[in-house]
C-alpha cells in the first residue's frame, strides 16, 4: 500500500517528503518540475500504543507500522493533454492506493506561485479537473472495446459497460469518482482502469508558521472544501517541521512546546495517510519484539498472518487475541489466560484495530 503526494509546483510537497522520510538530498532549486521522477520513501506511523505495550512486555525492539510515499512531480493546468511534463506524471498517480495532496496556504515573495498568487481552491480545482479529464480520456477509450464485447452477449462485457458509462456521467457533472457509490461488483468491473479520481484523497494544508491550527482565510477554505467532498485535511507549516526534524529529542521537545504542539504535526500526517489508505495496525509482542503490522480494514486473521509470512495465511489454523485494555489491566499474558479473557478465534474472524495476537499455523 502506498500514498502519492501531489500537487502544484512550489506548494511544499517535496519539503514534506523530505522530512517525512528523512531524506538527505541537496536542496532543491525554486522552480517547477524540479521533481522528474518520483522519489519513494518508507514512513514510520507513530502509535502511543506501542509504548504502552512495552511498559508490560519489555522487548529487544519495538518495530512501528510503516507505509510507502511516492513524491510526485507537480501537475499543472494542462497536464491531461501534456502540459508540462503531462501524461507522465498522471501515470505515476495510477500506482498508487491513496492520494495526499498538498496546498499552499502560506505567503512568500521568495518562493514562486505557479498561477502568480496563493489561491488554494483555485489549486485544488486545477489538480482535481486534470484528474477528472484523465479518467475522462482512460474510460472513452476503454468503452468502444467493452461495447464490442458486450455485443457477442458476454455478461461481464454487459456489465462493465454499465459501470463505465454510470462513471462516465458522474464525471460529465464535475464529481470526482471517489465520490460515486458504487457497489463490490461494479468497483471490481472497472478497478483496471487505475481510475485517479476513484482514489482516497487527504488534503494537506501547508501552513504559516503563524497559523499552525490552520485558521487564516485560506486554511479555512481547504478545511471546509474537504468537509464538503468528504475528504480529511491536515495543517502542517512544512518550513517549521524541518527546523524541528533537524533538533535533537531534548531541543525538539522544547521547541514543540513553544509552539503549542505536542508532537510533529507529520506524526498526524503519517497517522492520517494511514487511515486514507484504509489501514488500521494489529499488534505482535513478545521479548524479541513489539511490533505494530498494517492491515486493511475489515481484513479476515489469516489475511492479517498473511502480512507477516504468505506462509502464516496458508497455514492458518487460528488466532489467539486479546486487547491493550486486557493487558492494560492484567499486567501479563500468563494473567490475560488466566481470567479467561484470551480469545481464540478462527478463519472468519475479522480483525479489529489494536488487537494483540499469536498466530498459529501448519508449516
Amino acid at each position: 500500500m502506498e500514498a502519492g503526494i501531489v500537487g502544484l509546483p512550489n506548494v511544499g510537497k517535496s519539503t514534506l517528503f523530505n522530512v517525512l522520510t528523512s531524506s538527505q538530498s541537496a536542496e532543491s532549486a525554486n522552480y517547477p518540475f524540479c521533481t522528474i521522477e518520483p522519489n519513494e520513501g518508507i514512513v514510520s506511523v507513530p502509535d502511543a500504543r506501542l509504548n504502552k505495550i512495552t511498559e508490560f512486555i519489555v522487548p529487544q525492539k519495538v518495530i512501528p507500522a510503516a507505509l510507502k510515499l511516492v513524491d510526485i512531480a507537480g501537475i499543472v493546468k494542462g497536464a491531461s493533454q501534456g502540459e508540462g511534463l503531462g501524461n507522465k506524471f498522471l501515470s505515476h498517480i495510477r500506482e498508487v492506493d491513496a492520494v495526499l495532496q498538498v496546498v499552499r496556504c502560506f505567503a512568500d515573495d521568495d518562493v514562486i506561485h505557479v498561477s502568480g498568487k496563493v489561491d488554494p481552491l483555485a489549486d485544488i480545482e486545477v489538480i482535481e479537473t486534470e484528474l477528472m479529464l484523465a479518467d475522462m480520456e482512460t474510460l472513452d477509450n476503454a468503452l468502444p472495446k467493452v461495447q464490442r464485447t458486450a455485443r457477442s452477449g458476454d455478461k461481464e462485457a454487459k456489465a462493465r459497460c454499465a459501470a463505465i458509462e454510470k462513471c462516465q456521467a458522474h464525471l460529465a457533472e464535475d464529481k470526482p469518482l471517489r465520490s460515486l457509490s458504487l457497489n463490490e461488483a461494479e468497483v471490481k468491473l472497472i478497478t483496471g482502469y487505475g481510475l485517479l479520481t476513484a482514489k482516497p484523497m487527504l488534503y494537506v494544508a501547508n501552513v504559516d508558521e503563524e497559523d499552525l491550527n490552520g485558521e487564516s482565510e485560506s486554511a479555512v477554505q481547504v478545511r471546509q472544501y474537504a468537509e464538503k467532498v468528504g475528504a480529511g485535511l491536515v495543517c502542517v507549516c512544512a518550513k517549521l517541521e524541518c527546523e524541528i526534524a533537524e533538533l535533537d529529542e531534548e531541543d525538539r521537545e522544547e521547541m514543540l512546546e513553544s509552539v503549542g504542539l505536542t508532537e510533529p504535526a507529520l506524526s498526524v500526517l503519517a497517522r492520517e495517510a494511514y487511515k486514507t489508505l484504509g489501514l488500521q495496525s494489529y499488534f505482535t509482542a513478545g521479548e524479541k519484539e513489539v511490533r505494530a503490522w498494517p492491515v486493511r480494514v475489515g481484513a479476515t486473521a489469516p489475511q492479517a498472518a498473511g502480512v507477516i509470512h504468505t506462509d502464516f495465511e496458508k497455514g492458518f489454523i487460528r488466532v489467539e487475541v486479546y486487547s491493550l485494555d486486557d493487558l492494560i489491566e492484567f499486567k501479563t499474558e500468563k494473567d490475560i489466560r488466566s481470567a479467561g479473557k484470551l480469545r481464540v478465534e478462527g478463519k472468519n474472524y475479522v480483525m479489529s484495530d489494536g488487537d494483540i495476537c499469536h498466530f498459529l499455523f501448519n508449516n
